[in-house]
């Protein structure tokens, strides 16, 4: 959706704009979004931690329970 190429310019949809010609309304929707996606990259992560945590303690578990004749 919306990618930034240097500081002054971002692509949005394919289309290249100017940052400072953009309204200040736009802007902020532009921060917005920055700071949206660097939550849900810090979320994404705090999940992958959660899994992995949570599958050490499946398997610290099954080591812990009796063992069955099949």
């Amino acid at each position: 959706m919306a990618e930034a190429t240097n500081p002054g310019t971002i692509t949005i949809d394919g289309q290249q704009y100017d940052v400072n010609s953009l309204s200040e309304n736009a802007r902020s929707q532009i921060a917005n979004l920055r700071i949206t996606d660097q939550e849900i990259q810090r979320l994404q992560q705090q999940l992958a931690i959660a899994q992995t945590a949570r599958a050490a303690y499946a398997r610290a578990l099954e080591a812990e329970l009796p063992k069955t004749e099949q």
